[in-house]
């Protein structure tokens, strides 16, 4: 399974680019795997985005907004969720990963 940020690397909004820090950086400091894909390069990219979201979390206007989380296909959600994933940690289920091993069950 690979997590998969979709992220928008020539944003003009300082909001998406801050959300998208938050998500990247998290993913970072706690050493979960994943892969950046950027919707600004290939045009592929953001179309399969858009056709993996699924019709009830589509925006009532406009287009989904970067970053928006994937397990594989799975769609995890966009930065809200995710930021409420955090907020009750519960990351690691909104993601879709198996919890890990906690330092006293490897003490076991």
């Amino acid at each position: 399974m690979v997590i998969r940020v979709f992220i928008a690397s020539s944003s003009g909004s300082v909001l998406i680019k801050k959300t998208q820090q938050d998500v990247v950086g998290f993913l970072e400091a706690n050493k979960i795997e994943f892969e950046e894909v950027d919707i600004t390069m290939v045009e592929d990219q953001r179309m399969w985005m858009y056709k993996h979201i699924p019709k009830e979390r589509l925006p009532a206007k406009g287009n989904p907004l970067p970053p928006q989380i994937f397990n594989d296909e799975q769609y995890c959600g966009d930065y809200e969720a995710f930021f409420d994933s955090k907020e009750n940690n519960t990351v690691t289920s909104f993601l879709g990963l198996n919890p890990r091993p906690s330092v006293k069950d490897s003490e076991s």
